[in-house]
């Protein structure tokens, strides 16, 4: 048989249209298990799978090791046309609490604030142009050819400190107040002269800022001391205005705020006096007039027992009375010396009398002239209160004025003792920022680095490798690999056919029972008998996406299969467009004559050269194969031919582009699809699709062209059908597969 495409010619013994294997249909347990190629177990879509991944790896090993070596080759050339850079470093150190080396504490300082925002305000002192421009004066960078070039001393300048900061690294020190300044420069002396630069202008910036901050600090406490004084001397003007209009003369010692001219006046103070003085004549005036009431009672008050003439006349009549007693013992009352001692008891009682009137008189006296003093003083506090309170009612606004002059007066005092406390050393002898290390002039080259450069290049090419690779792996939807059909098409695999190689044909591998191919479609028949709960379908259509894929050589080898295992298989040609079998049938017979007319099927079956294998050739091309496929004859067709032979087995055209396939499908048990390896996704996919609109039994596909080595991949077949011309068209000229017995 030669084979060419999907079609050989091959020629063997003669066959029967019936054979005896009908345990091999009815039972799938009576075959080996053959799996061959067919078993395949791919785990999940995103299970992590090592091995697929060195698959890739292997496949494009050469591009990978392309990138390496070009990423090694770039990183050499860049080292060998780098210019050698030396780095110069030094570290200062900076402390948000400066140190005062002068001792004063007058000067203008910021409050303390977080650390952290502390640093990195420094930070970005460090990397200012403000810094940069004043590096690039103090070193005359400017006019220096060989650093930079302009027409203008400014343009110069600004390409200087541009220069400056774009070669500059600040870096601070975890954990620290320290912060190293790093700059690079192809001269290894200025490299160090412009970092030791850097650290010299940031301290003396920052003493210059502060200098700056106590001198606008001077300047509008001066201005601020112009404005108090005016306004102090307007308001002092006006209290003392004032008080001359109203008459107030404030006796206090001094004029603040809390005085009351009120209070300190002339009438104020006498009244407090008379006030004082009433209170005394009050208390004087009760007291006498408690002793004269006492008197009055009869009762013996203190002043009539203190009289002296009372005393002595009591201490007489006491005398007489004890004479008197005494001798009232021995004589009686009558007696005259009795009478006259009674006569001068009475006597003396008559002058103690006198005297206690005296004593009473004095009392009404003194109480009197106490009552009239008490009325006058009286009188004069009740005058002077209404001065007071005329006073007060005057005293508001001067009250009022005397307030603002008090407070122009505290605030004046208070700028004025600050304007002397800040000098003209305030700023200059603190330093927030003081050199730990000066910069040393670089041994060596910073960069370029050539380990380093070629160590990036290796990784930098492996990077770019496996990207490149795995890149080309994820946008390549090609069905290349048993893992695809699962994976990407979501179909079970039935088997693999490996790619036939030049010098080799078809005819040549199925007649090597041992080849890899007849292993391959053996391995496929196996997984057919378990594709269905019956075993082995009846009826069983081969199709694929496009033509050239395999279909056809999948059903000769399928059919040849069946058949040496003993089973009577009929291979009908239903590919009315381009037939891919001959045999020698009479005019006028094959699938299209039986389509059109009402005859059994075994009239139009030829025998072939293998035994128990009959064709049911496709005959004539019709002008409208479609037509005639979608005629209820085709199923009538099939049912019969199942009946007279083990398994039925159609070659259909392909899916995409036809509707003789689908139709075919709709009419069998199980529908076998043929991909060749390399072919894309989305038309199998759509084909797929149109065999399951019309509710096909697609029970697996069979994956063709299979090369181990490349795993199937770069076919590089686009979207479509493929065919380049309309299917059918110059059938005539392609030679088909000859099956005469």
């Amino acid at each position: 048989m030669t084979y060419h495409g999907d079609n050989a010619v091959q020629k063997a013994g003669p066959g029967l249209p019936r054979g005896g294997a009908g345990d091999l249909i009815a039972s799938p347990r009576a075959v080996p298990a053959l799996t061959g190629g067919a078993a395949v177990h791919v785990e999940g879509d995103d299970a992590f799978n090592a091995n697929e991944l060195l698959q890739v790896v292997l496949k494009w090993k050469w591009l990978i090791l392309g990138c390496l070596l070009a990423g090694i080759l770039l990183s050499v050339l860049v080292t060998l046309a780098s210019t050698p850079v030396y780095t110069a470093t030094a570290t200062i150190q900076v402390n948000s609490d400066p140190g005062n080396v002068m001792g004063n504490q007058t000067s203008v300082q910021p409050q303390a604030g977080d650390p952290t925002e502390f640093l990195n305000t420094q930070l970005g002192l460090l990397r200012s142009r403000g810094l940069a421009e004043n590096v690039a004066r103090s070193l005359n960078l400017a006019n220096d050819a060989s650093f930079v070039s302009g027409e203008t001393p400014r343009s110069r300048l600004m390409a200087a400190a541009n220069k400056l900061s774009a070669n500059l690294t600040v870096e601070p020190q975890p954990g620290s107040s320290l912060i190293r300044l790093s700059y690079a420069d192809t001269s290894a002396e200025r490299a160090a002269r412009i970092a030791n630069a850097f650290t010299e202008n940031f301290i003396a910036s920052n003493l210059e800022r502060r200098y700056q901050a106590s001198d606008y600090a001077r300047k509008f406490l001066q201005t601020r001391l112009q404005a108090i004084r005016a306004r102090l001397e307007d308001t002092e003007r006006k209290l003392v205005a004032y008080a001359q209009r109203q008459g107030i003369l404030d006796l206090s010692t001094g004029g603040t705020a809390t005085s009351n001219p009120a209070g300190d006046s002339l009438s104020a103070q006498s009244l407090t006096a008379l006030n004082q003085s009433l209170s005394q004549a009050t208390a004087e005036r009760i007291t006498a007039q408690q002793r004269y009431r006492q008197a009055q009672s009869g009762s013996a008050t203190v002043q009539v027992m203190d009289n002296a003439a009372v005393q002595q006349l009591r201490s007489q009549r006491a005398q007489l009375q004890a004479q008197y007693d005494q001798k009232l013992a021995t004589f009686k009352p009558d007696l005259p010396e009795m009478v006259a001692l009674r006569s001068q008891i009475a006597s003396v009682d008559r002058n103690i009398a006198a005297q206690t009137s005296d004593v009473i008189g004095s009392l009404r006296s003194a109480y009197q002239e106490a009552l009239a003093r008490e009325n006058q003083l009286r009188a004069q506090v009740g005058s002077l209160k209404g001065n007071v309170f005329n006073l007060r009612d005057r005293s508001i606004q001067y009250n009022i004025l005397q307030r603002d002059a008090d407070t122009n007066r505290a605030l004046y005092d208070a700028v004025l003792q600050r304007y002397k406390e800040i000098g003209v050393a305030g700023g200059i002898g603190e330093s927030q920022a003081v050199i730990v290390d000066t910069a040393l002039r670089p041994g060596a080259p910073s960069s370029p680095r050539p380990f380093l450069n070629v160590a990036i290049g290796i990784v930098a090419g492996l990077v770019v490798g496996f990207a490149a690779a795995f890149g080309i792996e994820f946008i390549d939807d090609t069905i290349k690999s048993p893992e695809d059909v699962l994976g990407k098409l979501k179909m079970p695999l039935l088997g693999l056919v490996p790619k036939i190689e030049k010098e080799t044909s078809l005819a040549e591998e199925l007649a090597d029972q041992r080849s890899h191919v007849s292993e391959s479609y053996y391995s496929i028949m196996t997984s057919l008998q378990f594709a269905t709960a019956k075993g082995m379908p009846r009826t069983i259509v081969v199709s694929s996406t496009r033509a050239a894929e395999g279909k056809t050589s999948t059903s000769l080898a399928l059919s040849q299969n069946l058949a040496r295992r003993g089973a009577s298989v009929l291979l009908i040609d239903a590919d009315l467009r381009k037939p891919s079998f001959k045999a020698d049938a009479p005019e006028g017979r094959g699938l299209s004559a039986l389509l059109t007319r009402q005859e059994p099927v075994i009239d139009h079956v030829v025998p072939t050269y293998a035994e128990n294998l009959s064709l049911l050739p496709g005959g004539m091309v019709p002008p409208n194969p479609a037509e005639l496929l979608t005629t209820a004859r085709i199923g009538s067709i099939i049912r019969e031919a199942s009946e007279l032979f083990d398994v039925v087995v159609i070659d259909a055209p392909p899916v995409l582009g036809l509707a003789d396939a689908p139709v075919l499908a709709s009419y069998v048990e199980a529908t076998v699809m043929v991909v060749q390896s390399g072919l894309a996704r989305r038309p199998v996919l759509n084909s797929l699709r149109r065999l399951k609109e019309v509710h096909a039994n697609v029970v697996g596909v069979v994956l063709t062209k299979f090369n181990a080595k490349t795993a199937g991949y770069g076919y590089g077949y686009g979207y479509g059908y493929g065919y380049g011309e309309r299917y059918g068209e110059n059938a005539s000229s392609r030679p088909q597969i000859d099956m005469a017995s």
